[in-house]
């Protein structure tokens, strides 16, 4: 019942979102993600990049993909120079996922481009892109909401949920998270 106490009637006849080619492509992607890309050695960076290039994936010659992450559409990622993606992580990737240079996504984490209407009684799909910017920092176990930007330079503290864009040079935490404080780069010295 709905708060007007009236009964609602949930579709279930809604037709599919993705046509039968879509459905293809990304089984052929599963099948090859594993057979050729989920059981590869730690450092063959090259050869999954290649796999996921295959698939549509826009990614620097020096991005890096752990073995084990999860990418469900290749063709919707993009990943620029010195871009890491770590060991488990899920890329949800319904809408885009950008992961911009020099910026590192940890362990664990779930960045997630889609999710349902919860105002539809058939919770229809919904979607917008990620992006995590330059230089930004997704600390291990972080899950990113879809339609969030995650500012240059940012850093996401561990285990936070991230619902609204991160501004640049800050760093955040918490569920959901928040901004905690500026963050301010020090100069790097040599060990004296």
């Amino acid at each position: 019942m709905n708060p007007s106490g009236n009964l609602l009637r949930v579709r279930s006849d809604a037709p599919s979102t993705y046509s039968w080619q879509h459905k293809l492509t990304r089984a052929v992607w599963g099948a090859v993600w594993l057979v050729l890309f989920r059981p590869t050695p730690r450092n063959f960076h090259g050869w999954r990049n290649f796999l996921l290039r295959l698939f549509g994936a826009r990614l620097a010659r020096t991005a890096q993909v752990a073995n084990s992450v999860v990418v469900w559409a290749p063709w919707n990622l993009t990943m620029e120079d010195h871009a890491t993606i770590g060991p488990h992580v899920d890329c949800y990737c319904v809408a885009a996922i950008h992961v911009g240079a020099h910026a590192t996504v940890s362990q664990y984490s779930y960045l997630c481009a889609a999710g349902h209407d919860p105002f539809d009684p058939g919770f229809r799909p919904t979607m917008a892109p990620i992006s995590v910017k330059d230089q930004a920092w997704v600390g291990a176990d972080v899950f990113i909401g879809a339609g969030v930007t995650v500012g240059q330079g940012a850093v996401v503290g561990a285990r936070s949920s991230v619902f609204a864009d991160v501004p640049p040079w800050t760093i955040s935490a918490g569920n959901p998270a928040q901004v905690l404080q500026a963050r301010v780069l020090t100069e790097v010295r040599p060990h004296e």
